[in-house]
């Protein structure tokens, strides 16, 4: 059980820092107001109406085009190189015995050995029980 849980958070870890290294990057491309197609990482696909759709009017004035493209960048975490030498004294001793003591709740306790357990129990010179009157009813 121990194994599959430290499995599981090491891939959610690694997955994680590869999420946030990563550079994403949305295109839309939106035709009269709706969105036609939409891409990650890459550019979206065109509808086609864009290319010599471009009409002039009466006052030799340039028409302007139905289709419109959008994107949206996030860019990636590049500084990961934190050391544990770049903290304070005070914040190593804090982490070192956090992370000793949070380690030492899943350590297995293991039973104490009873070493008298074998043993056969005295002798008596009398029966108590009788003795004191004392029955199970």
């Amino acid at each position: 059980m121990k194994n599959s849980l430290h499995k599981l958070f090491s891939i959610t870890m690694a997955l994680l820092l590869l999420l946030s290294t990563i550079s994403w990057t949305v295109e839309k491309h939106l035709c009269m107001g709706r969105v036609l197609d939409i891409a990650l990482f890459n550019a979206a696909k065109d509808c086609g109406m864009d290319a010599g759709l471009a009409l002039l009017d009466d006052s030799s004035q340039l028409i302007k085009h139905c289709c419109d493209d959008e994107s949206f960048t996030m860019q990636g975490q590049d500084d990961l190189n934190h050391d544990i030498f770049n903290l304070d004294f005070s914040q190593q001793v804090f982490l070192i015995s956090f992370t000793t003591s949070y380690l030492n709740l899943f350590q297995e306790s293991t039973d104490k050995v009873i070493v008298f357990d074998s043993y056969p129990p005295p002798i008596l010179a009398e029966d108590l029980n009788i003795l004191h009157q004392v029955f199970l009813i």
